[in-house]
């Protein structure tokens, strides 16, 4: 009964998160394939990265005569690692998630050509905060090279441009693989900036903020288009009225508004008017997703915007929490996966020594999760369908939590001091899941 419930506990994180299979710790072998010629690549560099505490290099290696690499680290298959291969001065990064023994890093030819590249679509986010206003962009990338290549020029592979005004915060670049990698961004006057970053085959994102004033909660921002034929996305809360010349409402995702624009001609600048406050502090922001939900269900059909796509593009808010978190939800998964749980339950609620509170049956969507609520005793089987509903509301409810908490950070509905408790708290939960 309890390897039962473990394996299939187990199998229900790894299907949210990611599958995780326990590897031997320390070390990783892999080979580096060139992806332009269907070759394994010799004499490569490669560099191991601790991720934990920082991007460190701990390690340095060379593929061999055919591709092949060893590294060996107390690290590796226990936390999150990077190995890094530099081919021509270009870094191909590839992620190490816990569990990992085996790796295949993939390289490409460079090219400088600008077909290489396609932007189909361009987001922006509006968030006020107070007299400033937080602006997110993120410009979805396709390379569909054929043979494939990576697109990159040291001078800059990717321009962009800021409104008026607008005062640069941070630039990443996303990839295939779907790791945030920060860049250093090219000044190039006039509000005008490009990275150097070399786009692989496949779906790739950049994505950068940056404030504009707001005096009296009102504003015209000129987003300049640099790219032709994309499709424009606005997005903002609800409390917030926004127009532009051709921008048409697009329903609601995840409690925020969508306005789009199809096929925007390179070099326009789009003018959208801006009004409005940041939604109010929640009382209990913990409990709000299922607002996001239910925005979702009653808005996007019917409408001009095809509202299916959008959750992959719509993360420009989120992005931050994922480095910080994917790697304390994947350890948790890690450690549940070691330990044995005993489940005791009755005919009400079900008991769990893992968080040793009590759980209904039947939970909603918002229900909050209570560790260290007294356990009582109970007679009789627990049924492991209730079991895995309990514990996977327990999760949804948790990350959904963690989403809403950094949303309202970013968008300054809370302070500093209320937003470490919050953290803090939601964390001790994570860590009443995953203790023995």
């Amino acid at each position: 009964m309890k390897r039962c419930y473990a394996a299939r506990f187990t199998l229900f994180v790894a299907l949210i998160l990611a599958p995780l299979a326990i590897a031997e710790a320390g070390t990783v072998h892999g080979t580096v394939m060139n992806g332009t010629t269907g070759k394994a690549a010799a004499g490569v560099d490669l560099v191991l990265i601790q991720l934990q505490g920082g991007m460190q290099e701990v390690a340095h290696s060379k593929s061999g005569a055919s591709g092949e690499f060893t590294f060996d680290h107390p690290g590796l298959g226990a936390q999150p690692m990077l190995v890094r291969a530099v081919y021509h001065g270009i870094n191909f990064n590839h992620a190490l998630p816990p569990g990992t023994s085996t790796a295949q890093i993939d390289i490409y030819e460079p090219s400088k050509d600008a077909k290489t590249i396609n932007v189909p679509s361009h987001v922006v986010v509006f968030q006020p905060n107070g007299a400033t206003m937080i602006v997110g962009e993120e410009y979805q990338i396709e390379n569909k090279s054929q043979p494939p290549v990576a697109f990159y020029k040291t001078e800059g592979s990717f321009d962009f441009a800021l409104p008026e005004g607008g005062q640069l915060q941070q630039v990443a670049a996303t990839g295939p693989a779907g790791m945030p990698v920060a860049q250093l961004p090219i000044d190039k006057k006039k509000n005008r900036y490009s990275i150097a970053y070399a786009f692989r085959p496949g779906d790739s994102s950049v994505r950068f903020s940056y404030e504009l004033p707001y005096a009296g909660n009102a504003a015209t921002v000129k987003i300049p288009t640099i790219y032709p034929g994309g499709r424009l996305l606005v997005v903002a809360p609800p409390s917030m009225q926004i127009s532009g010349e051709g921008l048409a409402p697009g329903g609601q995702e995840q409690g925020m508004n969508l306005y789009g624009r199809q096929d925007v001609p390179a070099g326009t600048i789009v003018a959208v008017s801006v009004s409005g406050t940041a939604p109010p502090p929640s009382a209990n922001g913990g409990e709000e997703q299922g607002q996001g939900r239910d925005a979702q269900q009653s808005g996007g059909e019917g409408s001009g915007v095809n509202i299916q796509q959008v959750p992959g593009r719509l993360d420009v808010l989120k992005w931050p929490l994922i480095a910080g978190f994917i790697c304390v939800f994947a350890l948790g998964a890690f450690l549940l996966a070691r330990k044995q749980v005993v489940a005791v339950a009755g005919p009400t609620p079900v008991v769990d020594e893992v968080t040793h509170a009590k759980k209904p049956k039947k939970s909603k969507p918002g229900a909050s999760i209570s560790p260290s609520a007294p356990a009582a005793p109970t007679n009789g089987a627990a049924s492991l369908a209730e079991v895995d509903a309990a514990i996977g509301t327990s999760l949804d409810g948790l990350k959904e939590r963690l989403f809403r908490l950094e949303l309202r950070h970013q968008a300054g509905t809370i302070s500093e001091e209320e937003y470490a408790q919050e953290r803090a708290r939601a964390e001790k939960v994570l860590r009443e899941l995953v203790r023995g």
